[in-house]
């Protein structure tokens, strides 16, 4: 079994746990996610089954949407709702004082991640040193956040929910805490979902009980997505002796392409075999699927 399954994480499993589960469910070994989401999180965690798993890496760069919602007037060790309290104070500002701060963290720029992340420093993951009560140096990252829309701000809770569509890299606890920095007054995520993850949304996601549901009908195949659906890069196929050059790391003549593209490349049998970039009329091989 190949392909990807995209899960509705619940709030409170973990990615592993998500990972674990389909492992158990399909009793298959090789299993991945493409972007870890906290146990605080739920949404769209696509999960990589079998030949997938090779293109988990490319599926990770890809941007991300999410809709959080964050509490004004208090901050927390963690950036979220799980820590402990660290600060309180009134909420002051106004509707459009709180819009005007929330857009304006549209666009490029650096971001702090937080110490409560799985970041590693000299071997050590972030959280665990924060864990232990050891907060060091981070560097910003270099972040884009391509949109956001304001759904609803409660001045009587203090709450203000958002939906934020960014790039990957983007750690959304830290737009709540720079939010609250820039209103004066602090902020904290209280919760979040991912809405969608590159071309995976949340319409088109299975909670964990139908996955369970769909194995016991033997119609698994509906929430599996192919290997080759993934790329939406144009379809060519190749003849025997191409398919063999290409399977021994040979770059391959092939006329009639564009040179830099990217193309789906499949056999005369119609097995996808490859992800290759056109350089010199030649099919490059950036990543191979078919089976060694």
């Amino acid at each position: 079994m190949n392909g990807v399954i995209v899960i509705n994480k619940p709030v409170g499993k973990t990615s592993h746990d998500c990972v674990s589960f389909i492992r158990r469910l399909l009793r298959i070994k090789r299993v991945g996610h493409t972007g870890t989401l906290d146990p605080l999180a739920s949404g769209v965690l696509p999960i990589c089954v079998g030949s997938a798993t090779k293109a988990s890496e490319l599926l990770t760069c890809e941007n991300k949407a999410y809709r959080a919602e964050l509490i004004l007037g208090m901050t927390t060790d963690t950036l979220d709702s799980e820590g402990d309290v660290l600060t309180e104070q009134p909420v002051l500002c106004t509707k459009e004082q709180i819009y005007s701060a929330v857009m304006s963290f549209v666009g490029e720029q650096e971001q702090l991640p937080p110490m409560y992340s799985a970041i590693k420093k000299d071997g050590k993951k972030l959280y665990e040193l924060a864990r232990q009560g050891i907060s060091v140096e981070r560097e910003k990252r270099r972040i884009n956040i391509y949109g956001i829309d304001i759904i609803d701000i409660d001045l009587e809770r203090g709450s203000v929910k958002i939906d934020v569509e960014c790039s990957k890299g983007t750690y959304i606890r830290s737009l709540c805490e720079d939010i609250g920095i820039r209103l004066g007054c602090g902020a904290y995520m209280n919760s979040l979902e991912r809405t969608r993850s590159g071309h995976f949304s949340i319409e088109k996601s299975f909670t964990l009980g139908q996955l369970e549901a769909l194995l016991e009908q033997n119609r698994m195949s509906e929430a599996l997505i192919p290997v080759d659906e993934l790329f939406p890069y144009t379809k060519i196929t190749v003849d025997d002796r191409q398919r063999h050059f290409i399977v021994n790391g040979v770059r391959t003549r092939f006329m009639g392409l564009c040179e830099g593209e990217r193309y789906r490349v499949y056999d005369r049998d119609g097995c996808f075999l490859c992800i290759s970039v056109c350089m010199e009329q030649r099919l490059t091989l950036e990543k191979a699927f078919w089976n060694s």
